[in-house]
């Protein structure tokens, strides 16, 4: 079957081998970016099968005109990937309200406006696949990332509540929770503009390994990822709400897990202990 795809954040990265991958596969994609000539190498590589259209996902008609374009061009769509990305380097106390918008904007509210475009579609047609890819910061915490964090965090608790709701329509949702891939990822992070030099101690490794982490050793391919993904897709019936996907990923959340259930359980102990005597 010849499946029709929307995926977000094309230019480079996981989104460009998404659409590659899936196109390559014999399915037809709308890939997108904001800037749409960063797809001209996509659509010729895969001529009839690609179609590019910008689109900044906080942008409530562009969102409109995309998924109405998917439709009428490709006759329906069967997967949504919500994958656009960016982040803002800063501590809470950094991160300005705008800066902080922005950020919630691209990670949260945009997927978000696309999911809701789409559901009809894909309830008319009796299912789909809606993949809203997510981050390790989705579970656990980076200094210094306090705004993406929030972002990824919201679109997991997103992500589960979309996942129960049209579970009885026949549409699948999941969030991909991916570790680092060899993407340019580190160099789309800016610097929140109240940065302060009381944080630097605390936040530098974490902005050094951002800079440096396409050429970490252990670091993912966005091929690896664009395959995965396609395996999923592929895959019949229901999925788990939050997926691991990539190098290290079920070590580290599988860690992030115990440390949670830790947490609790020294939660309950501090709550259950006699308090001071009442006289």
């Amino acid at each position: 079957m010849t499946r029709r795809w929307l995926v977000t954040g094309c230019s480079t990265g996981l989104g460009r081998a998404l659409a590659g991958a899936a196109a390559e596969a014999g399915d037809r994609v709308l890939a997108t970016a904001r800037r749409v000539e960063t797809l001209d190498g996509l659509v010729r590589e895969h001529p009839g099968r690609v179609l590019a259209l910008p689109l900044d996902v906080r942008d409530p008609e562009q969102c409109e005109h995309a998924v109405a374009t998917a439709v009428k061009r490709f006759g329906g769509l069967d997967v949504l990937v919500n994958n656009a990305g960016n982040g803002v380097f800063g501590t809470v106390e950094e991160v300005g309200d705008q800066e902080l918008r922005d950020q919630l904007e691209t990670l949260v509210v945009g997927p978000w406006r696309l999911a809701r475009l789409v559901l009809p579609v894909m309830r008319a047609q009796g299912g789909g696949l809606v993949l809203n890819v997510s981050s390790l910061a989705g579970r656990t915490a980076f200094p210094g990332l306090a705004a993406y964090v929030t972002g990824k965090h919201a679109l997991e608790g997103m992500t589960q509540a979309l996942a129960a709701e049209t579970a009885p329509f026949g549409i699948r949702v999941a969030a991909l929770a991916a570790s680092g891939y060899a993407t340019h990822y580190g160099g789309s992070v800016t610097d929140a503009a109240g940065r302060s030099a009381a944080y630097r101690a605390s936040t530098e490794p974490m902005r050094e390994q951002l800079r440096d982490m396409a050429a970490l050793p252990d670091i993912g391919r966005p091929e690896d990822f664009a395959r995965e993904v396609l395996r999923l897709a592929d895959t019949p019936g229901p999925l788990p709400v939050r997926i691991p996907i990539g190098p290290g990923s079920f070590e580290h959340l599988s860690a992030a897990a115990h440390a949670t259930h830790a947490e609790l359980a020294t939660a309950r102990a501090l709550l259950e202990e006699p308090g001071p005597r009442q006289d």
